[in-house]
């Protein structure tokens, strides 16, 4: 049976593409000299970020052979499945080919379960596999870096090994990456309640309902509608389960498109994104810069996806 676990899951957790769209489409709305700074450097694309993942699992692999143990880099998804979404996506052929991404997840998922670093490590002997652990990221005994994100939560991570040496060679200063990274990846919490009620945002989202209703797909959100087709997957056969899936997708996509949901949610994420800036616009800045010189040092080492 295909899963759609995961995309509803973060379709409940972020309204749209986090922090994709800040500089992009512009608004009426008069914003503050900060804002109007924006990000002065543009944000990567999907197919730039995945360049920055490969090349990172090419210097790991490099470091763990130097190192006596094999390593092998992690299956790696078409650029056209490796699409990010979002709450909401308006791109109704991928619809009609992908649904939601179900056989996508399904498939990195298989892929987590029959990684080859797993078995490997598993029959190495007790001392080989403290070795093992060691080289990769430092063992437990690696230095600890943390970061307080927006909402006052903090996160922290060992930094040593293979692992570490690879985010020093992509982006310089691991700890200010880890810490800028956290920060810009989890604003979420402090804007989307605004976004939410948004009168554009919510005069778009109730058009794209109607929309759906039409269809034949009374759902109030995009969100709504994904957990209907994961309900459907947990109650039919697979292949039925994946026909409903695009199925609804289609309809999905139709609707974002007939209602310019999606950039009219771009648009004013970015509003509120930008109204942040104020107290964030420093740490933005330096998350894009750093993004741009792990790209930059990446297109050296990794060749892009097909």
């Amino acid at each position: 049976m295909y899963s759609i676990t995961h995309a509803v899951r973060r379709a409940s957790v972020v309204v749209l593409v986090a922090l994709t769209v800040a500089g992009c489409g512009g608004t009426r709305d008069p914003e503050p000299r900060a804002a109007k700074a924006a990000v002065q450097v543009r944000p990567l694309t999907d197919a730039e970020k995945l360049r920055i993942s490969d090349a990172q699992q090419r210097l790991i692999g490099a470091c763990m052979t130097r190192q006596g143990f094999r390593f092998w880099e992690t299956g790696r998804l078409s650029l056209e499945e490796s699409r990010t979404l979002g709450y909401v996506s308006d791109d109704v052929d991928w619809a009609r080919e992908h649904g939601y991404g179900s056989r996508i997840q399904a498939k990195q998922d298989r892929a987590r379960r029959t990684n080859p670093n797993l078995a490997y490590r598993k029959a190495l002997s007790e001392k080989r596999r403290a070795a093992y652990d060691e080289a990769l990221d430092g063992g437990l005994d690696a230095p600890v870096i943390s970061a307080e994100v927006p909402g006052g939560a903090t996160i922290r991570k060992r930094v040593g090994g293979c692992t570490a040496e690879a985010e020093k060679q992509l982006y310089g200063d691991v700890e200010t990456w880890f810490r800028t990274e956290k920060t810009a990846g989890n604003l979420q919490p402090l804007y989307v309640p605004q976004l939410m009620a948004d009168q554009r945002f919510t005069t778009a989202m109730r058009a794209w309902s109607r929309c759906m209703g039409r269809a034949g797909h009374p759902y109030k959100d995009p969100g709504a509608a994904r957990q209907a087709a994961l309900q459907q997957a947990l109650n039919t056969t697979p292949g039925k389960a994946f026909d409903a899936e695009r199925k609804l997708a289609v309809a999905d996509a139709t609707c974002a498109r007939d209602t310019s949901l999606r950039s009219i949610g771009n648009q004013r994420e970015t509003h509120y994104v930008n109204k942040l800036r104020g107290r964030y616009g420093e740490v933005l800045d330096t998350h894009a810069r750093l993004q741009h010189k792990a790209l930059a040092r990446a297109m050296k080492i990794a060749g892009p996806r097909a």
